[in-house]
């Protein structure tokens, strides 16, 4: 069942960059007194959403609570998340990666796959001395590190850039594939769930590398296109392209908002679910898309979900159209005796709005006039900030903070306000470098 491997080096080169410890990462380099210190980040949310390689070489893991922490790591530094600024790093290293190459597909906001394939004539070196500029570039100017990974394939290159974290540099030639699938489980490799991996091994395919010397008519018979396509990958036959494009073809929009302490208070609870349908639909009105179900769900203290699912008359991404759906879920999901500490809602069936097809029972008048209304309120929070105009539902979410007491501390960039900024306009600029 299986073959040898015999690809040529370079027929393409696809980078992968992976920053390390992004969250973490941002903090220290905002606060240089914090570098060589065990940084978590998730204050706010009670568990730990990224740990500093310091924090994590004590134990310390993505989702674990800070109980847990305090436990196995007493002098953790514990910060609630800064997202915007993450934000802002993150851009700033998409654009930088961008001065290489114009083929850059951001694939999170702390992950990029760049095409460099051609590029060595241009910088006047191998692939390698390329990768390791840009990791130099974003290390000189953001002081964050990130580990990249070139090979011929973006799959190989994923594999390349984990190999070695953090500050890694790892090329995967053609010659050389055997030597890096050899160790690694098959469940590690990008795109390969569970249960594939379990069927999988039932065939004796334990490794990547097994995986990528399996005989094509098993592959073919046995696997659907996905993971026919990560076989090619693997065997260095670049299959998926380096979309620069920005993603607009969502299946499902999905928002969530936890909050401390964990409330029973249905009005408060509400109006969080309020903000989180309106923060979808911005979203889905972004990219010109209507949902036809909604999803509502809520979290107990405990981590129990609850939720339900509801099929709209019509598609929409408009609140005002969607909150008696919401009101009508969170009637039937919510329990006054029950702690809640997250509530969330899912646009689903997303289609785009041009295909929209009213019925003789729609007033096709009224949501024209509430398309109107939305051109407008997308316009004026352009000008003026996020929720310069939010519906009423949401109003408590104003009047009482999200999150209270120890876990209420405010990140530094929403703190601290530069010059001719305020709580809803401020720059485009992170914290760092900056004296306030």
């Amino acid at each position: 069942m299986s073959r040898p491997l015999t690809i040529s080096s370079w027929p393409r080169a696809i980078l992968h960059m992976d920053a390390d410890a992004f969250f973490a990462s941002c903090e220290q380099a905002i606060h240089p007194e914090l570098k060589g210190r065990p940084v978590i980040t998730g204050k706010e949310r009670g568990i730990v959403s990224a740990a500093s390689y310091e924090a994590k070489a004590r134990g310390v893991s993505r989702g674990v609570s800070l109980s847990e922490v305090k436990k196995i790591c007493p002098d953790a530094v514990i910060l609630p998340s800064d997202y915007e600024t993450y934000s802002l790093f993150s851009v700033r290293m998409f654009e930088i990666l961008g001065r290489f190459t114009p083929d850059v597909e951001e694939y999170s906001i702390d992950e990029a796959f760049a095409d460099l394939t051609g590029l060595r004539r241009s910088f006047h070196g191998p692939y390698g001395m390329i990768a390791q500029r840009i990791q130099e570039t974003i290390h000189s100017e953001l002081g964050i590190t990130v580990s990249v990974g070139v090979s011929l394939s973006k799959v190989l290159a994923k594999v390349a850039s984990k190999y070695n974290k953090p500050r890694g540099l790892t090329l995967i030639p053609g010659r050389d594939i055997h030597i890096y699938l050899e160790k690694i489980p098959i469940e590690k490799v990008w795109g390969v769930g569970p249960n594939t991996a379990a069927f999988l091994r039932k065939f004796g395919i334990g490794t990547a590398l097994d995986f990528a010397k399996a005989d094509e008519r098993f592959v073919e018979d046995r696997l659907s296109k996905p993971y026919r396509e990560i076989w090619h990958e693997l065997n260095g036959r670049s299959v998926y392209p380096v979309v620069k494009e920005s993603k607009s073809d969502y299946q499902s929009i999905s928002k969530a908002r936890t909050f401390t302490p964990p409330s029973r208070d249905a009005a408060f609870i509400f109006a969080q679910l309020s903000r989180n349908l309106e923060n979808a639909c911005i979203k889905a009105r972004r990219y010109k898309l209507a949902a036809e179900r909604l999803v509502v769900f809520l979290r107990m203290q405990d981590f129990r979900n609850t939720g339900m699912e509801i099929k709209l008359s019509c598609p929409s991404a408009y609140p005002a159209q969607l909150f008696q759906a919401l009101k009508e879920g969170f009637g039937h999901v919510f329990r006054p005796d029950c702690l809640y500490r997250q509530t969330g809602v899912v646009l689903s069936g997303l289609m785009p709005e041009r295909k929209i097809q009213y019925t003789l029972f729609d007033d096709a008048a009224r949501i024209e006039k509430m398309s109107r209304v939305y051109e407008v309120i997308d316009s004026l929070s352009q000008r003026y900030g996020k929720y310069a105009v939010h519906h009423a539902a949401s109003l408590p979410t104003k009047l009482q903070a999200r999150h209270e007491g120890e876990r209420g501390d405010t990140p530094t960039r929403v703190s601290k306000l530069l010059k001719g900024e305020n709580a809803r306009q401020r720059l485009g600029l992170p914290m760092l470098h900056i004296k306030i």
